[in-house]
């Protein structure tokens, strides 16, 4: 008889944002004249910029031709996007990053995910608190993060670094040493961050220690402070001990289209085993390329008129953040992010938890956010709404909101 992979009943129940989701649409049904406006999940409602929908019809139309047509894409992606990323992200910033120590995937999401198979079964893993659900799930999913306590919201195996506000949500070098260290900076779901010095520092102590850094970087194109580095391999030392994931879905609003890319150093090896080398074995294995359409519609996002109309949307949901982050303090709240990502990090009102808070929120100002205990223990007492509405929806939510 099968076993199935028991490792997935462990995890407490729905993913995060399916909860959200069932518990929304519950609230619908039973009040089908109430208007609900959404600032939880970070999903984009900007349509895709000219540059890009004009690449797109261009390919679509290349497709229909012999002479033109492509099957399936090159293990790592194709070298017209590999380059234009290795230019504009890496090399116009000073980073050592050639294009074949790029791969092009349908998303960071599948990428933060699957990265953990080239991990050994009983690496430590440490991840900020609170934190991006994939991280630990993913681990979950593979046996590494032991047992659940319910009352702690925390797994045995795994080392947490808590965020809060009393360290100015910026994690601490743990007690225990990790084999893999998660981070994902600008933060989601904090919308903090922290100066290249001290990324510089968490790039020496991996060194130091023989640790892994998984660099999240989704967030990366709303970076408006000078201090704040756009890749880790802006730091020295970081081609022998981080990978970096991207994504083009905030950036250039690829949410439904699915764009994203890893890079792996060939600098990278532990136990003399090329990382480089195994997540290219991986890649071809069980991923077949994303599509070459949307591969030029990426390529688009680096043109002269791409830049400039993404620079503009990028603007558009900035203006939403600072709309969001000024109406909450006028109202009292305690309000964090906002200035380098498109999230704000509210502590919530009179002691409330967060689920509770979500409620409340949902029942009486027809707004939805995302809790905090969502992403971890730390994010207990806190709450997150996204800037990705529409400037129009933003207002009235904020206007709903100090109302109450």
């Amino acid at each position: 008889m099968l076993k199935v992979n028991d490792n997935f009943q462990k995890l407490p129940g729905s993913y995060l944002f399916s909860t959200i989701a069932k518990k929304v649409a519950a609230y619908s049904e039973a009040n089908p004249d109430k208007k609900i406006i959404r600032l939880g999940i970070g999903d984009v409602t900007q349509p895709l910029a000219p540059a890009i929908i004009a690449a797109m019809h261009k390919a679509v139309d290349e497709m229909g031709a012999t002479e033109t047509f492509h099957g399936y894409a090159p293990d790592l992606g194709y070298e017209f996007l590999r380059n234009a990323i290795a230019d504009n992200d890496y090399k116009a910033r000073g980073c050592d990053i050639s294009a074949d120590e790029i791969f092009v995937s349908d998303g960071a999401k599948s990428d933060s995910g699957n990265i953990q198979e080239l991990f050994s079964a009983d690496a430590k893993i440490a991840v900020c608190d609170p934190v991006y659900p994939v991280y630990v799930d993913s681990n979950v999913m593979a046996g590494r993060t032991g047992t659940y306590d319910e009352n702690t919201g925390m797994w045995s195996d795994v080392i947490y670094m808590p965020c809060a506000m009393e360290n100015h949500f910026v994690p601490e070098f743990p007690k225990e040493t990790p084999d893999v260290i998660y981070l994902c900076l600008p933060n989601n779901p904090t919308g903090t961050t922290i100066t290249k010095a001290q990324l510089q520092e968490w790039v020496n102590y991996a060194n130091k220690n023989g640790a892994l850094i998984i660099y999240d970087g989704a967030y990366e194109a709303y970076i408006s402070e000078e201090n704040v580095a756009h890749s880790i391999y802006e730091c020295e030392g970081a081609r022998t001990c981080a990978i970096e994931i991207k994504s083009f879905s905030k950036n250039a609003g690829f949410t439904g289209v699915r764009l994203g890319y890893t890079v792996v150093p060939k600098d990278l090896s532990y136990e003399g085993v090329s990382l480089h080398g195994m997540w290219a074995r991986r890649h071809g294995t069980k991923f077949n390329g994303a599509p070459y359409i949307i591969q030029r519609a990426g390529e688009a996002v680096y043109s002269p008129e791409g830049k400039a109309q993404l620079k503009q949307q990028v603007a558009y949901y900035m203006n939403n953040a600072r709309v969001i982050l000024e109406g909450l303090k006028e109202a009292g709240y305690t309000v964090f992010g906002g200035v380098n990502a498109p999230y704000i990090w509210l502590k919530t009102p009179e002691r409330m938890g967060s689920w509770e808070f979500f409620d409340y929120l949902l029942e009486t100002a027809n707004v939805v956010g995302t809790p905090g205990a969502g992403f971890g223990p730390s994010g207990e007492g806190y709450f997150r709404l996204t800037a990705f509405g529409s400037y129009e929806n933003t207002v009235a939510a904020l206007e709903r909101i100090k109302a109450l």
